[in-house]
């Protein structure tokens, strides 16, 4: 099969930040604002997000709508699975912080064990697929979980949050471009950064003013931002700007520990 994902292209990361604000915004108006609750709400995204998984899986090249599709409902699932484990079981957000980092670290050990990369510029079979959704979901959830920590449980507020979280990607960018740190651990750390970076906007576009936000509501806030993300793919699909060369796969491996 032909490479599954996108180019990481400056439309990548706009994209990225507005699905992880569309993922917290999106989790509190379906499960507050609709009434549908947090386990309904949690349930009914799920099947959504299998359903759009399986028609991920089953094509054979990559296309605009289906993996944003996708990347939209895990943003939303990665949100909600840190909400339950936070609401409904009592989880410390410091506890859940250090659970989904240690899953995410021992799926990129697996992935890493079982095909000697993690490029994204190589997910041309299933295996390697399965994978990358695995990671994917792990970093919504890690990201929702620390969001919430420094946001609420530190009190830093979301505005300092968002500011905190885009210097430290600023700072992996830097690392990258200024001292040549690795470019697929650059990648993986600034996709994990972004979580909580969008979720950190998501809270303080919609949160009513008293709580530190500007209350602009989830729904506004979540109309909003997948407008823009629809008006983008549709760029890409007609453009094409985002889609990998098929030729030989390019395979980039993290340095050794």
């Amino acid at each position: 099969m032909l490479n599954k994902v996108p180019q990481v292209t400056v439309h990548f990361w706009v994209i990225k930040v507005l699905c992880t604000t569309v993922g917290e915004t999106a989790a509190d108006l379906l499960n507050g604002n609709l009434g549908m609750g947090l386990t309904r709400t949690s349930y009914v995204m799920t099947a959504l997000l299998i359903a759009a998984l399986a028609f991920q899986f089953r094509a054979r090249s990559y296309s605009p709508a289906r993996y944003w599709l996708a990347v939209v409902l895990i943003s939303v699932v990665g949100t909600l699975i840190s909400d339950n484990l936070t609401d409904n079981l009592g989880v410390p957000l410091e506890v859940s912080t250090a659970v989904f980092a240690v899953a995410l670290a021992l799926t990129f050990g697996a992935w890493y064990l079982s095909e000697r990369t993690l490029s994204i510029h190589s997910i041309r079979t299933t295996r390697r697929e399965a994978f990358y959704w695995l990671a994917i979901l792990f970093t919504f959830a890690l990201g929702t979980s620390a969001g919430d920590l420094t946001a609420e449980r530190l009190s830093l507020g979301y505005w300092f949050s968002a500011v905190v979280f885009a210097v430290l990607i600023g700072t992996v960018a830097l690392a990258r471009f200024g001292l040549g740190l690795n470019a697929v651990w650059a990648f993986w750390i600034a996709y994990v950064l972004t979580r909580p970076l969008g979720a950190s906007l998501g809270d303080y576009l919609s949160q009513p003013s008293g709580d530190g936000g500007l209350g602009l509501g989830t729904v506004g806030t979540s109309a909003l931002f997948l407008a823009v993300i629809l008006a983008l793919v549709v760029y890409l699909t007609r453009s094409k700007r985002d889609a990998l060369p098929t030729g030989p796969e390019a395979e980039v491996s993290p340095p050794a520990a």
